[in-house]
């Protein structure tokens, strides 16, 4: 059965524009045109756009959902196995914060006694569930398994202490990047090494055996996913760049 791109944008949910937006950027060809330029999509296209929505839903940029898509070891079956398990988790992570809240309206009634550790666990596990369904994909194929869930396993573990300094070198890093690119420094300077010292420090927390190649192949992602570059350029454009060059120079 085909599809005019009317019908098409009404069983999807989305607008014509957006189906020819996605045309004119290689995501998503029709399997016809017609010589009046009407288009059509067949099964393919429909299997196809439903991997774009599901990928969208968990939060990839459609420069990132092309790689993955048209990347010629593209497994459909193994994408949506994988689209399940991120939803589960995703369930998961949100039935963790009810009890947390639940938890924590007792302890402050006084009927529990609530540890530390349970404070910050929802929290934490909320950060692996973000990074799986966003760059879970991505990282997995590029460094494993064992190296992920080794990763994921020593965040769940973080102590209080551990897991406020995490975010406090995060907040770090940012400041600096923002207050560098405003000042204009370039990627060889102290101020840029301290940059990549404080990388390096909030990188060391959270994976099991740090070492310098990964260290600067992290990096690299920075400028080559547009994911990560909008969270380090969300205020001042240029930080994502900073940072990747500070490291790839002092690391």
């Amino acid at each position: 059965m085909e599809y005019s791109i009317k019908d098409l944008a009404k069983l999807a949910g989305i607008s014509t524009r957006t189906l020819r937006y996605y045309d004119e950027i290689g995501l998503l060809k029709p399997s016809k045109v017609t010589d009046t330029g009407y288009r059509y999509y067949g099964k393919t296209e429909l299997a196809i756009l439903q991997q774009i929505l599901f990928y969208r839903e968990r939060g990839l940029n459609l420069k990132a959902i092309h790689k993955i898509i048209y990347d010629k070891d593209f497994d459909m079956l193994k994408a949506m196995e994988e689209h399940l398990l991120a939803l589960e988790k995703q369930k998961a992570s949100t039935e963790a914060f009810i009890q947390t809240v639940k938890k924590t309206i007792q302890y402050m009634k006084g009927t529990y006694d609530m540890s530390d550790k349970e404070k910050f666990q929802a929290f934490k596990e909320k950060m692996i569930q973000v990074n799986e369904t966003k760059y879970g994909a991505e990282a997995r194929k590029k460094y494993g398994d064992t190296q992920m869930d080794a990763a994921n396993n020593k965040i769940q573990n973080l102590s209080e202490a551990q897991y406020l300094k995490w975010k406090e070198l995060d907040e770090d890093i940012r400041n600096h990047l923002e207050a560098g690119v405003t000042a204009g420094i370039p990627a060889n300077s102290e101020e840029a090494k301290q940059i990549a010292m404080l990388h390096k420090e909030w990188l060391s927390i959270t994976v099991p055996d740090y070492f310098p190649k990964m260290h600067k192949g992290i990096a690299a992602m920075y400028l080559a996913d547009g994911r990560f570059t909008a969270y380090y350029d969300r205020n001042i454009p240029g930080c994502a760049k900073l940072l990747h060059d500070a490291i790839q120079h002092w690391i």
